[in-house]
């Protein structure tokens, strides 16, 4: 593409209009929580930027998130994401193999040092010296260590990538490690999820090429637009916890009648995501919204702490100490559901009103430990 071609030219040629492209600016104006005002800011900004080189690498992953990646619309990642960017090195999508692809790679690094991005898939193992994943003879965690090393900025996209995921479950046989680890002390964006959302991920890139910024994070390195609030408290279920309608068993009443899933195991009430806000696949869905509990998929080690995954969180804040959602579905609470209510209204809003800090502690990381029911609950109806 000659550089005398500006974006919305390109997109032209491509099919995409300038109302769809304008559509593009105003959805990532209202994922990165800006105002409106700011979809014109992203268009003019977008126009002008220069494309940016990226490096995307996989390593002990299933590719979900490559996946989720090609399923970008509004327009199509190949319409948007490849004309904001050069993807120069992607194993699973670029066209050249073997020592022409590995030549990509090489040429990138050092064409452009410390101006180009680094995308991570997948954990790093990191015992037995690296053995354990390899690509043209070279070790994971060497490549990752010279790519991100030398990357004006790291994007781990995906819980393998964020801390290790599953292949660093227990009992970690391959001693598999996060970017964070495997990398420390780099410019690093973490995106965790399973896979992560690709409307974030473009939101991310988006941030960058408006304002030459990386978007503000937790103290985890998670960007707040996308990870800043409980899903629990913009949950559409979130009515029935408060109310106390459960469901008890999948296929029953309340299962088809969308009630709470909270007892079905849903960790909504630990979860920080924007899920709700954003869904999958093009807002088609998301778990929640398909009658399923959130698996806490972006949470800390989440395979480990949020095991087994159809068993209920203990106490859930909300209502206040002195009841658990088990109390208030038995009616133990008759009476004062109301004003129980009203508190988890207002606790609500004043989460909106109150993001988290980088020195706080987000719910997902204040407890490390496998969710267990309170004492003397059952997991049956």
């Amino acid at each position: 593409m000659a550089d005398a071609i500006n974006l919305e030219e390109a997109l032209y040629h491509r099919g995409v209009t300038r109302r769809q492209f304008l559509k593009f600016c105003g959805l990532m104006a209202s994922v990165l929580a800006l105002p409106p005002r700011y979809a014109g800011t992203i268009a003019s900004s977008l126009q002008a930027a220069p494309r940016l080189p990226l490096v995307w690498l996989e390593f002990q992953d299933c590719a979900g998130n490559t996946e989720s990646f090609l399923r970008a619309s509004n327009p199509t990642v190949s319409q948007i994401v490849l004309d904001l960017l050069s993807v120069n090195y992607h194993e699973t999508i670029m066209a050249p193999a073997g020592r022409q692809a590995e030549q990509s790679l090489e040429d990138t690094l050092k064409n452009h040092p410390k101006g180009y991005l680094a995308v991570v898939e997948g954990a790093i193992p990191m015992g037995k010296d690296g053995v354990y994943c390899t690509i043209a003879g070279r070790a994971a965690k060497d490549i990752v260590r010279e790519v991100c090393g030398n990357a004006l900025a790291t994007i781990a996209v995906g819980a393998c990538a964020w801390d290790g995921g599953l292949p660093a479950a227990a009992p970690n046989p391959t001693s598999a490690v996060g970017v964070k680890d495997a990398v420390p002390g780099i410019t690093l964006i973490n995106m965790p999820g399973c896979p992560m959302n690709v409307v974030n991920l473009t939101g991310v890139i988006v941030h960058y090429l408006t304002f030459k910024d990386l978007p503000a994070t937790d103290q985890m390195g998670r960007p707040l637009f996308a990870y800043g609030q409980l899903i629990h408290n913009y949950c559409p279920r979130r009515g029935h916890f408060d109310a106390g309608r459960f469901v008890e068993e999948w296929g029953d009443t309340g299962h088809r009648l969308g009630w709470c899933l909270y007892k079905m195991g849903c960790k909504g009430p630990q979860a920080l995501s924007n899920c709700p806000s954003v869904g999958w696949n093009d807002a088609t869905s998301w778990p929640i919204g398909s009658s399923h509990g959130c698996v806490g998929c972006m949470s800390p080690h989440f395979w480990d702490t949020r095991t087994p995954f159809y068993e209920r969180l203990p106490n859930v804040e909300g209502y206040g100490i002195e009841a658990t959602a088990d109390q208030i579905g038995l009616g133990v609470v008759a009476g004062v559901t109301a004003a129980f209510a009203a508190h988890g209204v207002i606790s609500a809003v004043r989460a909106a009103a109150k993001p988290i800090a980088k020195h706080e502690s987000p719910p997902d990381q204040q407890s490390d430990t496998r969710a267990s029911p309170p004492s003397g609950s059952s997991n049956g109806p």
